[in-house]
């Protein structure tokens, strides 16, 4: 599990709420939208869900075992 600053700490999110997510999903949120796309509209657990790519990885990822990590899966940015 990693914790995720909802308002990134580089966007002013020091002392602000986190969450826990898997690895897997705090890599793919990172590896989708900027940290200036966290700030502005992303920086809520809903929003996130509801971002069109995030949404179809978090359908295909439920299928998985709890501890799955593909470490051949790289980050796009």
């Amino acid at each position: 599990m990693n914790r995720h600053h909802l308002l990134p700490l580089s966007q002013g999110g020091k002392g602000t709420p986190t969450v826990m997510l898997h690895r897997i999903c705090h890599s793919k949120i990172h590896a989708v939208l900027t940290e200036k796309e966290l700030r502005d509209y992303y920086h809520t657990i809903e929003r996130l869900q509801g971002q069109e790519e995030i949404a179809r990885f978090l359908k295909w990822v439920r299928k998985k075992e709890p501890g799955y990590f593909d470490r051949n899966d790289r980050m796009k940015r």
